[in-house]
């Protein structure tokens, strides 16, 4: 189990809670429960790299304390 930040600059500052082997898709729907935007607006990007849907936790080496910068579309 794995804890990632997710920050969007605007003031809103949400933790979730994970296992590395869920995909961003399942990350995003955990972030759109607790912010209350939908899952298919959000956008997580790590400095220019912006992550994939289908692509697990891991293969990103997304690991425990990790911040993410959240972005909307």
């Amino acid at each position: 189990m794995l804890e990632v930040t997710c920050n969007d600059r605007l003031g809103k500052k949400v933790r979730v809670k994970c296992n590395p082997d869920d995909t961003v898709g399942d990350l995003k729907k955990l972030i759109a429960a607790q912010t209350g935007t939908r899952h298919d607006k959000i956008v997580l990007k790590k400095w220019y790299t912006v992550f994939k849907d289908h692509i697990k936790l891991s293969d990103y080496e997304i690991h425990d304390g990790m911040n993410l910068e959240l972005y909307y579309q």
